[in-house]
């Protein structure tokens, strides 16, 4: 790696032209990539509800719907909106009260139970059916559209006006977000670190790794919202680490390679490279557990997220090297002294106290699972969407005029008897929160023939192999009530017809709970497990990754279980991909060192302090004294028994630390040094010679 860091190094401006390039081709594939923004369009296509999507589809042409609450309007005028909405492009119809009767019946000649459905007091309902799916372009479009021919008096409702609205916030507020984090790191390096270029640096390498990123999400085809949003946000955290660690290594090298920067730089990518690649493993590990989730969003966001790292680690021993050297002079004369003061007394108590953090750490341990185990997440799409966006503004009228909160949509298979249809219908209508129940039958009444019902009707609510109902619910969806709602209309529809079926948002959205509460065990399962053995196989040892598996896991815990003390819920993408990050991300602060622990073997450091009291009594001071003391030292502890002595030569008043050139020693110490190094070694080669 040393000759590929030298090659970097010897070539930065055709490295730094490269990665100018190539933001070209990223910037066109980020913007040629669809962003999806209806999460349940990630349910498994084995489920019955998703099935019964692509049928509605495919055999009726339709794929989603919206509520129009009309208010103080004639029925003329009325009738007029109704012809216009009609007409928006991808609305297949609209269905109304003149889809039935002519304007000049009286509303009370209609059957009551599509008088009610349609009308309460002075307001009117009309059900706009689109002919692509929920979040498809088209359907989007077409309800902005609507919205933009209706009056004040209008209310556009339904889960295709809450996907649409959804995307207007994130294209509106996503960038903003994106600054603000950019910013905040920016303040915080420029606090940590002791250049005022440096930090810039970062955040240009890391803001070309995720353009990269994005652009590369065209060969996916399409990627979630959420995993756009998070996409920046996340690449800046996890990969910043790495970006620090290249910076450090090479002041390191300056000073080994003095004079000489493009091998210094050589040095410091091979010691970066070495020790990233372990460490981001373990991050990748993390992200791509989420791959293994039923839920298809679970693979997108993992793929995309461990794409981010590898492309963040490659720009970080490329690009980054690159524009340090470049700008090397820049770097040096912006230097300035770090405004966040040393940690080292931080540290030092608490390696001194470790015993009370443990006690703390076994105090907090079962708030912490108890918190994390009672947790509740929301299912609920338009829950966390602020209440004066124009779909929940409408969803909210609905319930009020209407009483209605659901439309769930029955595809009976054909070969039911009228009789049959009618019997299944009066018992779906029992169903605790059902509002409403309407057939074919329900728009010209049971007495009447099927040749009266209206040809153009009877094609948009009849296939070849299907035939569609509608049930009004007054219960929310992703609610206990309105779950049980359906397992109750299930059981009925599936009495009369096994191979019907109830789908709709609120039918899809009890499946996603079902989905996700297995993918979440399942997700934590494998990415603790991919994860324990990666810190197995990196630290050669078998207990290490039980310690810091457990600590982390901890640290969840406490994170997970701070909304639940707090009387919150989250949404549920938040539990699932939280512990994942979280596990995956944090580890990186274990793995990531271009050495080994120092190693004092128990057996010699025994035997070695036995000697040195023979010396003066009581010169052992503290025998279990845990620092980070030499980096050479530590590697040769890696092959043989080793001590690591401390001797006390600190000069009570001196500001600076080791390895400062203010650093002041106190010299008495040397003779007792110099006596331990000499009675240990006679005292233990004798040994071994008996």
């Amino acid at each position: 790696m040393i000759k590929v860091g030298k090659w970097i190094a010897k070539h930065k401006i055709l490295i730094i032209l490269i990665g100018i390039v190539l933001l070209i081709p990223a910037y066109l594939g980020m913007v040629a990539t669809r962003i999806n923004y209806d999460v349940l369009s990630y349910l498994p296509d084995t489920l019955e509800t998703v099935k019964g999507q692509d049928i509605m589809v495919d055999q009726f042409g339709m794929g989603a719907f919206s509520m129009i609450v009309v208010e103080d309007m004639d029925l003329k005028d009325v009738a007029a909106l109704k012809e216009k909405v009609e007409a928006v492009d991808h609305v297949k119809k609209v269905l109304w009260y003149d889809s039935v009767m002519d304007l000049s019946v009286p509303v009370e000649m209609l059957p009551k139970e599509l008088r009610e459905a349609f009308f309460n007091g002075n307001a009117t309902m009309m059900i706009a059916l689109f002919d692509n799916t929920t979040s498809s372009e088209t359907s989007m479009d077409a309800v902005t559209e609507i919205r933009k021919i209706a009056t004040k008096e209008c209310f556009v409702s339904g889960m295709t006006g809450i996907v649409t609205d959804i995307k207007q916030i994130a294209l509106k507020e996503m960038p903003i977000y994106v600054v603000i984090a950019s910013c905040l790191s920016l303040v915080v390096l420029l606090l940590a670190m002791d250049s005022l270029v440096v930090p810039v640096l970062f955040l240009l390498c890391i803001g070309v790794a995720v353009l990269y990123n994005l652009g590369s999400n065209v060969f996916l085809g399409q990627i979630s919202y959420i995993t756009q949003a998070l996409t920046a946000v996340l690449q800046l955290g996890v990969t910043m680490d790495y970006s620090i660690f290249l910076l450090n290594s090479y002041e390191e090298n300056k000073k080994r390679f003095e004079g000489d920067k493009e091998r210094a730089m050589a040095h410091a990518i091979n010691a970066t490279f070495k020790s990233v690649i372990g460490s981001s493993i373990t991050t990748v590990a993390g992200f791509i557990a989420l791959c293994f989730m039923t839920f298809a969003l679970g693979r997108d966001m993992g793929i995309v997220m461990a794409k981010g790292v590898v492309i963040g680690v490659l720009c970080c021993v490329t690009l980054l090297p690159a524009l340090v050297l470049t700008f090397d002079g820049a770097i040096e004369k912006t230097t300035h002294r770090k405004l966040i003061p040393s940690l080292d007394k931080a540290s030092e108590f608490i390696t001194k106290h470790y015993k009370i953090w443990l006690i703390i750490f076994l105090v907090m341990l079962f708030p912490a699972i108890y918190g994390n185990n009672h947790l509740k997440n929301y299912y609920n799409i338009d829950k966390s969407l602020p209440e004066t966006l124009d779909s929940n503004v409408a969803n909210a009228k609905l319930q009020e005029t209407f009483n209605m909160n659901n439309v769930h949509m029955a595809l009976l298979k054909k070969g039911m008897t009228s009789k049959e249809k009618t019997e299944m219908l009066n018992q779906i209508k029992d169903v605790d929160g059902v509002k409403w129940a309407l057939g074919m039958d329900s728009f010209v009444g049971a007495a009447f023939p099927d040749t009266m019902i209206p040809s153009d009707l009877k094609k948009m609510l009849e296939s070849d192999e299907y035939e569609m109902e509608f049930i009004c619910s007054e219960y929310k969806t992703a609610t206990d009530e309105v779950n049980n709602q359906i397992d109750e209309i299930q059981k009925i529809v599936k009495g009369y017809s096994p191979e019907s079926m109830v789908i709709g948002e609120a039918p899809l959205t009890k499946d996603l709970q079902d989905v996700t509460d297995v993918d979440l065990k399942t997700v934590n399962t494998i990415s603790i497990l991919a994860i324990f053995i990666i810190i197995m196989v990196v630290f050669k040892s078998i207990s290490l990754p039980f310690i810091l598996v457990a600590v982390i896991e901890f640290a969840i815990f406490v994170n997970m279980s701070v909304p639940f003390y707090q009387g919150k819920e989250v949404v549920f993408v938040a539990s699932i991909v939280i512990g994942c990050i979280q596990l995956g991300a944090t580890v990186d602060y274990e793995v990531l060192s271009d050495v080994p622990s120092t190693y004092s073997d128990p057996e010699m450091t025994k035997e070695l302090a036995g000697y040195a009291s023979e010396i003066e009594p009581g010169i052992i001071g503290k025998t279990n004294y845990m620092v980070t003391p030499s980096d050479d030292f530590a590697f040769i502890s890696e092959h043989v028994p080793t001590t690591y002595f401390m001797i006390d030569a600190k000069v009570d008043g001196c500001p600076v630390q080791h390895h400062n050139p203010g650093v002041l020693f106190n010299e008495d110490a040397l003779p007792y040094g110099a006596a331990v190094h000499a009675t240990c070694a006679f005292n233990w080669l004798n040994k071994q010679g008996e």
